[in-house]
């Protein structure tokens, strides 16, 4: 099961905070961070980037591969040389050589025309202000469009296995990752 930790500074009390909540993710083995601190000026985001990466950095042989990905700023991924971009299933198709693109989706539909190497699908369960859950048949239809789908919304170790049953490539989310009562 893939992991995909969407970060938020403001739940875990500031930058210092969010530093070793990302950390210890990397060591437990995340594949994906977005960094979605949508708040942030370029050059803060840009150096709050730097500091991510160095945190995956070191020995290779910890397999610490977790891939850095950046809310809606191509610009920053590339200055910096994070992974890839997570985009709004409606945003512009672009073309962005040597950057994964991930897409948030809330319909099937927004799934089968998104342009991306994998989605973000929800919200599965009931999610403090997410609105209305798609469920789990719904992840399953979206599973079944032909791109690797994150279950996102309401997410957690108890409810993770239905997705991966659902067909997703792995779980989403914040408070999945940020709050250890999930």
């Amino acid at each position: 099961m893939k992991r995909y930790y969407i970060t938020d500074r403001k739940a875990v009390g500031g930058f210092r905070p969010l530093l070793e909540v990302i950390r210890d993710q990397v060591h437990l083995g995340v594949d994906y961070i977005q960094i979605r601190e949508k708040d942030l000026t370029a050059r803060e985001l840009f150096e709050f980037t730097l500091a991510v990466l160095e945190l995956r950095g070191g020995d290779p042989r910890k397999h610490l591969h977790a891939k850095i990905l950046l809310n809606s700023r191509a610009d920053i991924a590339f200055a910096t040389g994070a992974d890839g971009v997570h985009l709004p299933a409606d945003a512009p198709r672009q073309t962005l050589p040597k950057l994964i693109v991930a897409r948030s989706c809330h319909t099937l539909e927004e799934v089968r025309q998104c342009s991306a190497d994998f989605v973000t699908f929800g919200p599965v369960f009931d999610s403090p202000g997410k609105g209305k859950p798609v469920g789990v048949e719904i992840l399953k239809s979206a599973c079944r469009l032909g791109k690797p789908v994150f279950a996102l919304g309401g997410v957690n170790w108890e409810n993770a296995a239905d997705c991966m049953q659902a067909g997703a490539e792995g779980i989403a989310g914040i408070r999945l990752f940020q709050d250890p009562e999930m």
